[in-house]
Protein backbone atom coordinates (compact mmCIF):
# COMPACT_ATOMS: atom_id res chain seq x y z
CA UNK A 1 0.00 0.00 0.00
CA UNK A 2 2.20 2.65 -0.99
CA UNK A 3 1.46 6.54 0.30
CA UNK A 4 -0.23 8.34 -2.21
CA UNK A 5 -0.47 12.06 -2.66
CA UNK A 6 -3.47 13.32 -4.15
CA UNK A 7 -3.39 16.29 -7.10
CA UNK A 8 -5.35 18.21 -4.52
CA UNK A 9 -2.62 18.16 -1.76
CA UNK A 10 -0.50 19.69 -4.07
CA UNK A 11 -2.07 23.34 -2.93
CA UNK A 12 -1.95 22.52 0.35
CA UNK A 13 0.38 24.31 3.02
CA UNK A 14 3.66 23.11 3.20
CA UNK A 15 4.02 19.96 5.57
CA UNK A 16 6.26 18.59 7.61
CA UNK A 17 9.06 16.57 5.49
CA UNK A 18 10.59 15.14 8.89
CA UNK A 19 7.14 13.23 9.31
CA UNK A 20 6.78 12.56 5.73
CA UNK A 21 10.68 10.94 5.62
CA UNK A 22 9.59 8.72 8.30
CA UNK A 23 6.17 7.74 6.99
CA UNK A 24 8.38 5.86 4.28
CA UNK A 25 9.39 3.37 7.00
CA UNK A 26 6.32 2.78 8.25
CA UNK A 27 4.75 2.61 4.29
CA UNK A 28 7.91 -0.57 3.70
CA UNK A 29 6.64 -2.15 6.54
CA UNK A 30 3.42 -2.44 5.48
CA UNK A 31 4.22 -3.29 2.06
CA UNK A 32 7.08 -6.32 2.91
CA UNK A 33 4.44 -7.48 5.70
CA UNK A 34 7.44 -8.93 7.50
CA UNK A 35 9.73 -8.24 10.28
CA UNK A 36 12.94 -6.21 8.69
CA UNK A 37 16.59 -5.65 9.82
CA UNK A 38 17.26 -2.23 10.18
CA UNK A 39 19.80 -2.11 7.04
CA UNK A 40 17.09 -3.24 4.96
CA UNK A 41 14.09 -1.46 6.31
CA UNK A 42 16.07 2.22 5.42
CA UNK A 43 17.63 1.11 2.42
CA UNK A 44 14.28 0.25 1.14
CA UNK A 45 12.96 3.66 2.29
CA UNK A 46 15.94 5.49 1.19
CA UNK A 47 16.60 6.22 3.94
CA UNK A 48 20.48 6.18 5.65
CA UNK A 49 20.16 3.54 8.65
CA UNK A 50 21.51 5.91 11.09
CA UNK A 51 19.13 8.23 10.16
CA UNK A 52 16.26 5.21 10.01
CA UNK A 53 17.37 4.27 13.61
CA UNK A 54 16.26 7.43 15.06
CA UNK A 55 12.83 7.44 13.89
CA UNK A 56 12.32 3.99 14.79
CA UNK A 57 13.80 5.21 18.29
CA UNK A 58 10.66 7.60 18.14
CA UNK A 59 7.80 5.13 16.88
CA UNK A 60 9.02 2.55 18.96
CA UNK A 61 8.53 5.05 22.43
CA UNK A 62 4.67 5.40 20.57
CA UNK A 63 4.33 2.21 19.89
CA UNK A 64 3.90 2.54 16.18
CA UNK A 65 6.76 -0.44 15.61
CA UNK A 66 8.25 -2.47 18.19
CA UNK A 67 11.46 -4.59 17.77
CA UNK A 68 11.93 -8.31 18.61
CA UNK A 69 14.28 -8.96 21.64
CA UNK A 70 16.25 -11.83 19.78
CA UNK A 71 16.78 -11.02 16.48
CA UNK A 72 16.01 -7.04 16.03
CA UNK A 73 14.07 -7.16 13.53
CA UNK A 74 11.44 -4.60 13.34
CA UNK A 75 7.84 -5.07 12.50
CA UNK A 76 4.33 -2.88 13.20
CA UNK A 77 3.56 -2.39 17.06
CA UNK A 78 0.25 -2.20 18.85
CA UNK A 79 -0.43 1.65 18.15
CA UNK A 80 -0.43 0.95 14.59
CA UNK A 81 -3.13 -1.86 15.28
CA UNK A 82 -5.14 0.58 16.63
CA UNK A 83 -5.01 3.17 14.23
CA UNK A 84 -5.96 0.30 11.43
CA UNK A 85 -8.88 -0.69 13.52
CA UNK A 86 -10.12 2.16 14.33
CA UNK A 87 -9.82 3.50 10.66
CA UNK A 88 -11.63 -0.06 9.70
CA UNK A 89 -14.67 1.79 12.09
CA UNK A 90 -14.70 4.48 10.88
CA UNK A 91 -15.14 4.41 7.12
CA UNK A 92 -18.39 3.72 5.31
CA UNK A 93 -17.34 2.10 2.08
CA UNK A 94 -20.49 2.59 0.30
CA UNK A 95 -19.92 5.73 0.84
CA UNK A 96 -16.86 6.11 -0.50
CA UNK A 97 -17.96 3.76 -3.07
CA UNK A 98 -20.78 6.51 -3.90
CA UNK A 99 -19.04 9.53 -3.86
CA UNK A 100 -16.17 7.95 -6.06
CA UNK A 101 -18.77 7.09 -8.87
CA UNK A 102 -20.05 10.45 -8.47
CA UNK A 103 -16.71 12.04 -9.10
CA UNK A 104 -15.93 9.58 -12.29
CA UNK A 105 -19.03 10.46 -13.92
CA UNK A 106 -18.02 14.19 -13.79
CA UNK A 107 -14.77 14.27 -14.68
CA UNK A 108 -15.57 11.28 -17.50
CA UNK A 109 -18.66 12.86 -19.07
CA UNK A 110 -20.28 9.04 -18.54
CA UNK A 111 -22.70 7.55 -16.82
CA UNK A 112 -21.33 5.80 -13.71
CA UNK A 113 -23.01 2.69 -12.29
CA UNK A 114 -21.75 1.19 -8.42
CA UNK A 115 -22.79 -2.36 -8.69
CA UNK A 116 -22.12 -4.66 -5.60
CA UNK A 117 -23.12 -8.88 -5.23
CA UNK A 118 -26.74 -8.99 -4.76
CA UNK A 119 -29.39 -12.34 -3.19
CA UNK A 120 -29.37 -12.59 -7.77
CA UNK A 121 -25.90 -11.47 -8.80
CA UNK A 122 -24.54 -8.33 -9.18
CA UNK A 123 -27.01 -5.79 -8.54
CA UNK A 124 -26.83 -1.81 -9.54
CA UNK A 125 -27.39 0.71 -6.07
CA UNK A 126 -26.43 3.20 -7.82
CA UNK A 127 -26.20 5.13 -11.13
CA UNK A 128 -24.47 8.71 -11.39
CA UNK A 129 -25.99 10.12 -14.70
CA UNK A 130 -23.94 12.59 -17.07
CA UNK A 131 -26.74 14.35 -18.73
CA UNK A 132 -25.87 12.68 -22.24
CA UNK A 133 -29.65 12.01 -22.39
CA UNK A 134 -27.64 8.16 -22.68
CA UNK A 135 -30.85 5.23 -23.30
CA UNK A 136 -30.28 2.66 -21.34
CA UNK A 137 -31.46 -0.07 -19.24
CA UNK A 138 -29.50 0.24 -16.52
CA UNK A 139 -31.41 1.41 -13.08
CA UNK A 140 -31.38 1.19 -8.97
CA UNK A 141 -32.00 -2.41 -8.74
CA UNK A 142 -31.12 -4.01 -12.02
CA UNK A 143 -29.51 -7.41 -12.07
CA UNK A 144 -26.72 -8.42 -14.52
CA UNK A 145 -25.56 -11.63 -15.85
CA UNK A 146 -22.89 -12.78 -14.74
CA UNK A 147 -21.90 -13.58 -18.12
CA UNK A 148 -23.18 -11.32 -20.86
CA UNK A 149 -22.35 -8.35 -19.46
CA UNK A 150 -19.09 -5.73 -18.72
CA UNK A 151 -20.11 -5.63 -14.45
CA UNK A 152 -20.63 -9.14 -14.41
CA UNK A 153 -17.75 -10.40 -16.04
CA UNK A 154 -15.78 -7.99 -13.35
CA UNK A 155 -17.34 -10.24 -10.92
CA UNK A 156 -17.14 -13.23 -12.50
CA UNK A 157 -13.20 -13.05 -12.80
CA UNK A 158 -12.76 -11.58 -8.83
CA UNK A 159 -15.24 -13.04 -6.79
CA UNK A 160 -14.65 -16.64 -5.43
CA UNK A 161 -15.13 -19.54 -7.87
CA UNK A 162 -17.56 -21.53 -6.06
CA UNK A 163 -19.74 -18.55 -5.73
CA UNK A 164 -19.62 -17.57 -8.84
CA UNK A 165 -20.07 -21.63 -10.44
CA UNK A 166 -23.28 -21.66 -8.52
CA UNK A 167 -24.19 -17.88 -9.74
CA UNK A 168 -23.97 -19.11 -13.33
CA UNK A 169 -25.62 -22.51 -12.99
CA UNK A 170 -28.72 -20.39 -11.43
CA UNK A 171 -28.31 -17.91 -13.85
CA UNK A 172 -28.94 -20.11 -16.91
CA UNK A 173 -32.27 -21.66 -15.30
CA UNK A 174 -33.79 -18.11 -15.54
CA UNK A 175 -37.17 -18.21 -17.13
CA UNK A 176 -37.56 -15.53 -20.25
CA UNK A 177 -38.58 -12.20 -18.37
CA UNK A 178 -36.34 -12.60 -15.68
CA UNK A 179 -35.26 -8.98 -15.60
CA UNK A 180 -31.74 -9.59 -15.87
CA UNK A 181 -29.92 -7.57 -18.17
CA UNK A 182 -27.32 -9.54 -20.52
CA UNK A 183 -27.77 -12.92 -22.06
CA UNK A 184 -25.82 -16.16 -20.24
CA UNK A 185 -22.89 -16.52 -22.73
CA UNK A 186 -19.91 -19.02 -21.82
CA UNK A 187 -16.47 -17.47 -20.66
CA UNK A 188 -13.82 -19.08 -20.73
CA UNK A 189 -10.68 -19.57 -18.27
CA UNK A 190 -8.42 -17.73 -20.88
CA UNK A 191 -10.89 -14.94 -21.06
CA UNK A 192 -10.96 -14.90 -17.01
CA UNK A 193 -7.45 -14.38 -16.95
CA UNK A 194 -7.13 -11.91 -19.36
CA UNK A 195 -9.49 -9.52 -17.17
CA UNK A 196 -7.90 -10.38 -14.01
CA UNK A 197 -4.35 -9.26 -15.69
CA UNK A 198 -5.95 -6.16 -17.61
CA UNK A 199 -7.55 -5.36 -14.23
CA UNK A 200 -11.21 -4.28 -16.23
CA UNK A 201 -13.74 -6.37 -17.94
CA UNK A 202 -15.55 -4.79 -21.44
CA UNK A 203 -18.00 -7.41 -23.71
CA UNK A 204 -17.82 -7.48 -27.36
CA UNK A 205 -21.76 -8.04 -27.95
CA UNK A 206 -23.41 -5.60 -25.19
CA UNK A 207 -26.69 -6.12 -24.17
CA UNK A 208 -27.91 -2.45 -25.70
CA UNK A 209 -26.01 -2.20 -29.32
CA UNK A 210 -24.14 0.85 -29.34
CA UNK A 211 -23.80 1.67 -25.98
CA UNK A 212 -20.21 0.43 -24.36
CA UNK A 213 -18.99 -0.36 -20.43
CA UNK A 214 -16.13 -0.76 -18.85
CA UNK A 215 -15.99 -2.11 -15.44
CA UNK A 216 -13.10 -2.65 -12.66
CA UNK A 217 -13.31 -4.06 -9.12
CA UNK A 218 -12.91 -2.44 -5.79
CA UNK A 219 -11.21 -4.46 -2.81
CA UNK A 220 -10.96 -4.15 0.78
CA UNK A 221 -8.10 -4.70 3.38
CA UNK A 222 -9.03 -8.47 3.33
CA UNK A 223 -8.27 -8.40 -1.20
CA UNK A 224 -11.72 -9.06 -1.22
CA UNK A 225 -14.34 -7.42 -4.07
CA UNK A 226 -16.77 -5.22 -2.54
CA UNK A 227 -18.27 -3.60 -5.69
CA UNK A 228 -17.63 -2.69 -9.06
CA UNK A 229 -17.74 0.92 -10.51
CA UNK A 230 -19.28 0.19 -14.30
CA UNK A 231 -18.46 3.44 -16.91
CA UNK A 232 -20.90 3.44 -19.46
CA UNK A 233 -21.06 6.10 -22.73
CA UNK A 234 -22.39 5.51 -26.60
CA UNK A 235 -19.65 3.57 -28.67
CA UNK A 236 -19.13 6.64 -30.61
CA UNK A 237 -18.03 8.53 -27.44
CA UNK A 238 -16.45 5.30 -25.16
CA UNK A 239 -14.01 2.82 -26.98
CA UNK A 240 -14.07 -0.29 -25.24
CA UNK A 241 -10.60 -1.18 -26.54
CA UNK A 242 -7.47 -1.63 -24.45
CA UNK A 243 -6.52 1.69 -25.83
CA UNK A 244 -9.87 3.80 -24.63
CA UNK A 245 -8.82 6.98 -22.99
CA UNK A 246 -11.76 5.89 -20.48
CA UNK A 247 -9.72 2.92 -18.99
CA UNK A 248 -7.06 4.87 -17.23
CA UNK A 249 -9.50 7.01 -15.01
CA UNK A 250 -11.82 4.45 -14.30
CA UNK A 251 -8.59 1.94 -13.34
CA UNK A 252 -7.51 5.16 -10.86
CA UNK A 253 -10.82 5.82 -9.24
CA UNK A 254 -11.15 1.79 -8.30
CA UNK A 255 -7.42 2.08 -6.97
CA UNK A 256 -7.30 4.77 -5.02
CA UNK A 257 -11.18 3.56 -3.83
CA UNK A 258 -9.18 0.22 -3.05
CA UNK A 259 -6.56 2.04 -1.21
CA UNK A 260 -8.32 3.88 0.98
CA UNK A 261 -10.37 0.67 1.97
CA UNK A 262 -6.74 -0.80 3.30
CA UNK A 263 -6.22 -2.86 0.18
CA UNK A 264 -2.52 -3.87 -0.50
CA UNK A 265 -1.71 -5.24 -4.12
CA UNK A 266 0.42 -8.05 -2.47
CA UNK A 267 -3.09 -9.87 -1.28
CA UNK A 268 -4.66 -12.37 -2.86
CA UNK A 269 -7.35 -11.09 -5.67
CA UNK A 270 -9.38 -14.33 -5.20
CA UNK A 271 -10.15 -17.23 -3.37
CA UNK A 272 -11.95 -20.72 -3.64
Amino acid sequence: MNVRVNASDKSEARGIQSIEVGARLLNVLVEEEEPMMLKDLARLAGIAPAQAHAYLVSYRKLGLIEQEEAAGRYRLGPFALELGITRMRTVDPMRMAREAATDLSLKSGLNVALVVWGSFGPTVIQVQESGSQLNMNTRVGTVYSLTGTASGRAFAAFMPEGMVREAIRSERKDEPGSGRVGKSKFLSRSEIEAIRTAGYATIDEPPVPGINALSAPVFDHMGQMQCAITAIGLDTVMSNSPDSEYIPMLLETTRQLSFQLGYSSSKSLRKP
